[in-house]
């Protein structure tokens, strides 16, 4: 309901042409319990000056409405308020709760004008006579005294015109803005506005919350005793309040009862009736915020601190928290419920919350060519209360620590993709031969990195680098050392490359530290193996663009944002760029589809879903206690994690879901994850065929036949015996037992 949709009188006029100066002193008196003494001709005279200056317009604001946050199908995840309100109309609040609120707080609402001299008359005998303080406000006066207190609030003005604090001028700026909305709306309106603002107690504003919070019905259904008992809140909405003061509540009810009686409402019948009766309370709690959301409260998280970090929805960060629990926004998101149940699901098969083992367990899924967040799911229970114990946890696994996450998680083999782009991007195909024989670099080694003060960086100390798997220090492939991911592989190929080359690959795909937010540092060869932490979302995000010939879309969780007058707010399109060359995805892509098809077979999929085309790579910290699995179709890219968010404990030989590992591999549970998530999600999005290289190097790209040889394609050789993770190198984990060595460390 609009307020006031045009301006009313410029002057005084209406006011004194209806009270006369005098007299509108003398309400001041009754209205703020001022000595009789200041009554007067001076007080009168000063009355008339104050008014002239005042606005003779209610200035219109939004009153303070829920925002919800939706799924992409109009499903309600969450509710944000501050004052708990649901506005109806006139016609759906019950006669008996219009009859209970003007017969306790404005008998004579009807036939005034705004100010009601007869009840001011009263109030000025009353106060004078006896010392009690009486007041005078009618329904119009408590209306624009709400309106006020919620436009102070929209503004931020720490002063508010409430009962007990109002000064001479607010009573005077009240009283004039009574009488012209009086000219300007219907007594309907007015009535149903102020039964729309009221507080009815804790954080139910208006009568349709409050009849809702304390019985479960609409007010259109309110009866006697309910609609005399919300009337009597009002005069003290803490006192009065049935919750939790019931005994008050019944005594005040019955007054509004006498009252309703008196003037004609309700019968003696009815009123002995709702007078012996009990409150009858069924509490129906209303949360807020994510911590009650009705799925995905870690996405709901993720998109408060996206609301809270655009300055679309105001100026700083106030603002725009004010606007989310005040502003009735209706946040429609790029959620997918139906794959957000079935992560969900996949993430507590994996690893139950509060399981013993302290692992988490997460999955994100983007969508190629929109940047959409479909689903974010994870093991924890979105709680306060930290306490890993029992799987409590605010940190929201997916996301960067600005997002409401935390540092990241070390990304291991899952960057070597990127590598294998950058040596691509510079000429050479993925048959090409690496000498992967050397495995140590001495101290003073120089690494080509043109974007770096000299044109190199130089590690400082001596750099050993293992492989996981037996009998891979050798010259292979580098489809064949991507394949098997081989640690010694990777560190030549890049020692071939311009540093820069890599981290420019991996910039253009969105790729950044999780925790402040910068791009992977050339100056420390080891990011080539995952020795940086990352957030599982940002990996989704740059998988997705192998899955979309090479474009980048930004991660993306809001399609729509209005408030309740129908406003949209600019939330942006989503924002794609042309990443990498279409060509180079797709020899790249010959590589990381025939590894996606082989960790299928491993997991045991059936042949429909071997038969999917996708791509993918594992990947694993030098401890075991981060662990990945991206992989991705053409219409789903979906990081899957498992691993120790607390620290760096390795996961190896620890029991998780009741099962020990003797090693703790991307395959191990994280790639089953994915799996068991995707067999199911696939089937609902696109699979389309990946790009076809226009000129690739392999007879028969599809064939995983040659992996089984010398890495050259010709010559016999052995088949690695584990055909899992390369063990990486890291910085925060000296005293590993896993095989693999430090990383390097850099001059300054």
């Amino acid at each position: 309901m609009s307020l006031v949709r045009r301006a009313t009188s410029t002057t005084a006029g209406k006011i004194l042409s209806f009270l006369g100066v005098s007299a509108l002193a003398g309400l001041l008196v009754a209205g703020l319990f001022l000595p009789l003494a200041v009554t007067g001709g001076a007080t009168a005279a000063t009355g008339q000056k104050m008014i002239e200056q005042f606005p003779a317009e209610l200035r219109e604001e939004p009153v303070s409405v829920p925002s919800r946050i939706l799924a992409e199908d109009g499903t309600e995840l969450a509710t944000f308020y501050a004052e708990n309100r649901k506005p109806v109309e006139l016609e759906r609040i019950s006669q008996n709760m219009q009859d209970a609120i003007i017969a306790i707080e404005d008998e004579r609402f009807y036939e005034h004008g705004g100010v009601d001299p007869q009840g001011v008359g009263r109030a000025l005998v009353t106060n004078a006579s006896s010392g009690s303080q009486q007041g005078a406000s009618t329904i119009t006066q408590q209306y624009v005294n709400n309106m006020l207190i919620n436009a102070d609030m929209l503004r931020g003005e720490e002063r508010l015109t409430i009962s007990g604090t109002k000064t001479y001028a607010d009573k005077l700026k009240e009283m004039k803005l009574a009488v012209s909305v009086e000219q300007d709306l219907s007594k309907e309106d007015i009535l149903e506005g102020y039964l729309n603002i009221v507080l009815f107690g804790g954080r139910n504003y208006g009568v349709e919350a409050a009849s809702q919070y304390y019985w479960g019905v609409p007010a259109a259904e309110l009866d006697i005793a309910q609609s005399a008992t919300l009337a009597g809140i009002v005069k003290s909405p803490n006192g009065y309040n049935p919750e939790t003061h019931p005994e008050a509540s019944v005594e005040r009810r019955n007054i509004v009862l006498n009252s309703m009686l008196e003037q004609g409402k309700i019968t003696q019948q009815e009123h002995d009736a709702a007078a012996g009766s009990g409150l009858d309370l069924d509490v129906h709690r209303e949360s807020t915020g994510c911590i009650s959301a009705s799925q995905a409260p870690y996405f709901c998280d993720f998109v408060t601190h996206e609301i809270l970090a655009n300055d679309a929805f105001g100026p700083d960060v106030e603002s725009r928290e004010q606007l989310l629990n005040r502003g009735g926004l209706e946040i429609t998101t790029t959620l997918d419920t139906g794959l957000q149940g079935r992560a969900q699901q996949a993430v507590e098969k994996t690893v139950p919350t509060g399981d013993d083992s302290g692992a988490g367990a997460s999955l994100v899924t983007v969508e190629p060519g929109t940047g959409n967040i479909k689903a974010m799911a994870q093991n924890t229970r979105y709680h306060p209360e930290e306490d890993t114990d029992a799987g409590n946890t605010m940190l929201n696994l997916n996301v960067d620590a600005a997002q409401g996450g935390g540092n990241g998680f070390q990304g291991g083999s899952s960057l070597k993709p990127y590598v294998a782009a950058a040596w691509l991007e510079g000429g050479r195909s993925m048959y090409d031969m690496v000498d992967a024989s050397q495995d140590h670099w001495p101290a003073g080694s120089e690494f080509q990195a043109s974007c770096l003060e000299g044109g190199s960086t130089a590690i400082a100390e001596e750099w050993k680098v293992n492989n996981v798997i037996d009998d891979m220090k050798r010259e292979m492939t580098a489809d064949f050392g991507l394949y098997w991911s081989i640690n010694t592989v990777m560190v030549n190929m890049a020692e071939e490359l311009d540093l820069c080359d890599i981290t420019d690959v991996s910039t253009r795909l969105g790729v950044h530290r999780a925790d402040d937010g910068e791009p992977l540092n050339p100056a420390n060869p080891s990011f080539i193996l995952g020795s940086e932490e990352f957030a599982p979302m940002t990996q989704a995000a740059a998988y997705a663009a192998f899955a979309n010939d090479g474009e980048y879309c930004a991660p993306r969780s809001l399609v729509s944002v209005k408030d309740t007058d129908g406003e949209e707010y600019d939330v942006g399109a989503p924002a794609c760029e042309q990443a990498l060359d279409p060509e180079v995805v797709a020899q790249l892509n010959e590589t990381l589809t025939n590894i996606a098809h082989r960790n299928a077979e491993e997991a045991g999929q059936p042949d429909q879903v071997q038969e999917i085309p996708m791509g993918g790579k594992t990947g694993t910290n030098n401890s075991q206690s981060s662990t990945w699995y991206i992989g991705y179709t053409s219409g789903l890219s979906t990081a899957s994690w498992v691993g120790n968010y607390t620290g760096l404990r390795t996961l190896a030989d620890v029991p998780v879901n009741g099962t020990a590992h003797e090693d703790f591999w991307g395959s191990t549970l994280a790639g089953p994850q994915w799996f068991d998530y995707m067999g199911e999600a696939a089937g609902s999005h696109p699979t389309e065929e990946f790009r076809t290289p226009q000129d690739s190097p392999f007879d028969d790209p599809g064939s995983r036949d040659r992996y089984a040889t010398g890495g050259d394609g010709t010559e016999p050789g052995n088949e690695p015996d584990r055909p899992g993770d390369a063990a990486e190198s890291t910085p925060d984990n000296p005293d590993a037992d896993t095989p693999s060595d430090s990383e390097p460390s850099t001059a300054p």
